[in-house]
């Protein structure tokens, strides 16, 4: 069945700087962005004019786009979620009195069984792709996603016995995108909810078959637009956590949650937005932006919990100019706590997200040097040290000096402009 798309006040989805697996929300880079988008259809073209197409699901069983195994102990469950915050109006949607959003939700399972998980609807999929340009594979493919998680499995762990983790997308990229970070953090024994911002996303597709897509894409992407958009998701991440650790909570396996114990990160302005969550809620003990170009600046006061920034070191290597780099210096002046500034050398936006991973499978070249499977093992190997040290209080070497494991990633002193 078809699902029905709603293009909110009268608006088209096509916009300047359209999404794709190498696109980036960092308004600094959209000319860069756009060209590597040319780039990679061309390569993707003539591939298959040579007779050699990427492989997709069409080719059999074994050649649907998967992700990475997860490493931890634990099997995963996962369920949506749809929330509705009477509260505030829609930012994006006139005349809509309610903030709709879906939340999708990986954890630990002691019962894996059931069907796999999908990815992302058809639907989804098709929207993704034809504003990404990207139209020489099946619209649909993306919906064959191999996924690790078993849809609606039964949560399993301790009352309050697991911390939580939300993630938030970059701009125009459905919730989806995180899934192998999250399923990875969730085999480890974490809660992790992701959100689609609504009207920010190409397509989120409602239980009631309803697919919104980006009328945030419309708007012109000046200073004010980022603003409204950080703060806009900052107060999405408060109205989850009140829907997930509050006295109401909507999801059954809530009361396994750990209230103290919640942390952020985010890719591209869902990593700014880890910023304006922290300084929005205190709940948020610990944040994490991922290749993000921050927005809403620090105040002067400092921000005492723990932060780390990971990006490309190409974008992000300290000493950069007044480009992106120059808001992370800016902020790293006034957090007061424990930090970190890490570069990846070789990856690039997409690297840091199953978008990349996605790609390199479908035969379309980002423009990384650093193959997408391993960028994609740092991000999550990373991320969950740094969470294992923040939120359950185990030492993690890995974060206090380079790893011979990981020579790719470089540790950064921005006081002295330099990285090794």
């Amino acid at each position: 069945m078809t699902m029905p798309v709603i293009e909110p006040c009268e608006m088209s989805r096509r916009y300047d700087g359209p999404p794709a697996p190498s696109g980036t929300d960092d308004p600094v880079n959209s000319a860069r962005f756009r060209r590597g988008l040319t780039v990679a259809t061309a390569l993707l073209t003539l591939a298959i004019g040579l007779g050699g197409p990427p492989a997709t699901a069409a080719d059999g069983p074994d050649s649907a786009p998967n992700l990475p195994r997860p490493t931890g102990p634990h099997a995963i469950g996962t369920t949506s979620l749809h929330l509705t915050d009477d509260s505030r109006p829609d930012p994006w949607a006139s005349g809509v009195d309610a903030r709709e959003l879906m939340v999708s939700l990986w954890y630990p399972t002691a019962s894996p069984n059931g069907r796999q998980a999908q990815y992302m609807t058809p639907t989804e999929s098709e929207l993704l792709l034809e504003e990404g340009g990207i139209t020489d594979v099946p619209l649909d493919v993306l919906s064959t996603v191999r996924t690790n998680a078993f849809a609606d499995a039964r949560p399993a762990g301790h009352v309050r016995g697991l911390p939580l983790f939300v993630l938030s997308p970059g701009f125009s990229k459905p919730r989806a995108t995180l899934t192998s970070l999250a399923e990875d953090l969730a085999s480890h024994g974490y809660v992790v909810a992701a959100i689609d911002h609504t009207y920010e996303s190409v397509a989120t597709t409602f239980p009631d078959g309803r697919v919104t897509t980006c009328a945030a894409c419309e708007v012109p992407h000046d200073e004010a637009f980022w603003n409204q958009l950080v703060t806009g998701r900052a107060a999405d991440v408060s109205f989850v956590l009140d829907e997930l650790t509050g006295a109401e909570a909507r999801w059954n396996g809530a009361r396994l949650i750990d209230p103290s114990r919640i942390a952020m990160a985010g890719h591209s302005v869902g990593g700014a937005s880890a910023v304006t969550s922290m300084l929005a809620d205190p709940r948020v003990r610990a944040g994490i932006d991922i290749d993000g170009t921050t927005q809403v600046p620090i105040p002067d006061t400092g921000l005492s919990r723990p932060f780390l920034f990971l990006g490309r070191q190409a974008q992000y290597s300290p000493g950069g100019g007044d480009g992106p780099v120059a808001t992370w210096e800016r902020d790293w002046k006034r957090l007061t706590g424990w930090k970190r500034w890490l570069v990846v050398e070789g990856a690039e936006h997409a690297s840091f997200t199953d978008v990349g991973l996605l790609a390199e499978q479908l035969g379309i070249d980002i423009g990384a040097e650093l193959p997408a499977t391993r960028a994609s093992e740092i991000v999550r190997r990373y991320s969950r040290a740094f969470l294992d040290l923040h939120l359950r209080h185990r030492p993690q070497p890995l974060l206090n000096k380079p790893s011979k494991s990981y020579p790719q990633v470089m540790f950064c002193t921005p006081e002295t402009s330099t990285c090794v």
